[in-house]
């Protein structure tokens, strides 16, 4: 079980808010020059609230969370040979416990106070970036409940090629669609900040809240991969990694997933994207430092895997919510294997840093299959970007030169350009000619194409002993929170 809770959200937006103002104002830049705001957010995490008292109706289901897999198994037998990729065309996705239908499903099912909100038509759904465009254009005094279509299309509700909310979904997931947030292009004005008591300042009330981009579609703007093949690769909690496809949508046959990639503007077309995920990432360091406790910061991990320099034969899968693309093997748990009585902490930090780097090849690999045309340098951004061995590693194991900006927070940027480009804004054009060359850092590979492949395969031999240590029936003790 992943949540958090909606408030502690909106609150830290607020101290961003306050923080960045009191930093301006430090700097001695007027905040009056704020011309707009952007909104990213992790996409697919669940939020049901009450509309006339503002409030959460529970804490919010992240996305990477598990509980929905008895959901997932009982939704799968409404389907005709229990198809997992049944409503692919539609809305590019998988059933999966991974998107928001399912976790919507999960609290109508288990939530009293949810159930009962719906009947009295006092519910609204939305995912991270409703829930803070609502509470922050006024909230249960007119605020706006709004989503994009980057985030929407991760819903399982929403027809990627119409752009509108599916009625036949909803009616398969028995969700009320008037509890769906509008949805609107990912620059446009949804509404205006409103002032809130929590500000001193009173800051940024009338600014408006023009750019909506769920994180990996803002990591793709920001990385301004805007030609059709152009990729970015995010290094999180989880690894994401999108392809542009351009104006049209395509349907992949190795395991990953169709999305929307952006759309800025009401009367602009929409662009797809193809997309890899991976659900654990930096969740590897942080496991390693706060659950096997070999390390004190993610720092020090990096640390002791370049003190080995190898993983001596070392594997790490760590599959600890299932594998995402290209399995969408939900059975499958963490193993490290291959281990001797050599085998020390450090190997250890090795191979689970390598094993960022061959999942990310995984899901290159698919791309290059789907797309046809292998990419020939990967853009990188995310936190873990700055530890230059994981870097490195990934270049030697991609075969390929790994390019890094020198501004890692390729999301953020994306929100602003999408806020400031939004008409009625106007401070940001996103034409090619207009858009600056960022400076970059190259990683270049320092190792045969033999001893990677090598490597590789044994990684791919790991994954599947990892496979089918669930049984995913609802009944099995494990299944459930830990007690």
């Amino acid at each position: 079980w992943v949540e958090q809770d909606p408030k502690e959200i909106l609150n830290s937006v607020y101290e961003c808010v306050e923080k960045t103002c009191e930093k301006m104002n430090q700097l001695n830049i007027s905040i009056a020059n704020i011309r707009a705001i952007g909104v990213t957010n992790q996409r697919e995490t669940t939020v049901v609230w009450d509309k006339t008292t503002g409030e959460p109706l529970y804490n919010a289901i992240v996305w990477l969370d598990l509980r929905t897999q008895s959901t997932v198994d009982r939704l799968l037998k409404k389907v005709p040979g229990r198809n997992k990729t049944f409503s692919k065309f539609k809305t590019g996705l998988p059933l999966s416990t991974y998107f928001s239908a399912v976790k919507l499903r999960w609290l109508l099912d288990n939530v009293e106070e949810i159930r009962k909100a719906v009947e009295d038509g006092r519910a609204m759904f939305g995912t991270i970036d409703s829930w803070l465009i609502w509470s922050l254009t006024g909230g249960k005094n007119g605020g706006i409940h709004c989503t994009d279509v980057t985030n929407a299309s991760r819903t399982m509700l929403f027809n990627i090629h119409s752009l509108e909310w599916d009625p036949e979904l909803c009616k398969f997931f028995d969700i009320p669609m008037e509890i769906l947030p509008s949805v609107r292009s990912s620059s446009e004005i949804y509404g205006l900040m409103v002032c809130f008591p929590v500000f001193e300042s009173g800051a940024l009330t009338g600014v408006p809240i023009s750019g909506c981009l769920g994180d990996q579609s803002a990591a793709l703007v920001g990385q301004m991969c805007f030609q059709d093949g152009q990729a970015k690769n995010t290094y999180g909690t989880g690894c994401f990694l999108l392809c542009n496809t351009g104006q049209k949508s395509v349907f992949s046959e190795h395991g990953l997933i169709t999305t929307i990639a952006y759309k800025m503007g009401r009367d602009k077309p929409a662009f797809y994207a193809l997309e890899g995920s991976v659900a654990i990432a930096g969740a590897v360091v942080r496991w390693l430092r706060d659950n096997l406790g070999i390390a004190k910061t993610s720092q020090e991990v990096e640390k002791l895997a370049a003190d080995a320099g190898t993983s001596y034969g070392c594997y790490f899968v760590p599959a600890f919510s299932g594998l995402y693309a290209p399995y969408w093997e939900p059975s499958a748990r963490g193993i490290i294997c291959g281990l001797t009585q050599f085998t020390n902490k450090n190997h250890i930090a090795f191979a689970a840093l390598e094993a960022v780097c061959f999942q990310t090849r995984e899901i290159l690999d698919a791309m290059n299959k789907d797309c046809g045309i292998p990419l020939s340098q990967l853009q990188v951004d995310g936190g873990m970007t700055n530890n230059k061995i994981l870097m490195q590693l990934q270049s030697d194991i991609l075969c390929i030169p790994v390019v890094k900006p020198s501004m890692p927070e390729t999301t953020a940027l994306g929100a602003a350009m999408a806020a400031g480009a939004a008409e009625g804004v106007g401070v940001w054009s996103l034409n090619p000619g207009d858009l600056t060359a960022v400076t970059c850092e190259r990683f270049e590979p320092q190792i045969n194409p033999e001893e990677s492949e090598y490597r590789y395969a044994r990684w791919k031999k790991a994954v599947m002993k990892s496979m089918g240590w669930e049984s995913s029936s609802s009944d099995s003790p494990s299944n459930g929170k830990p007690k």
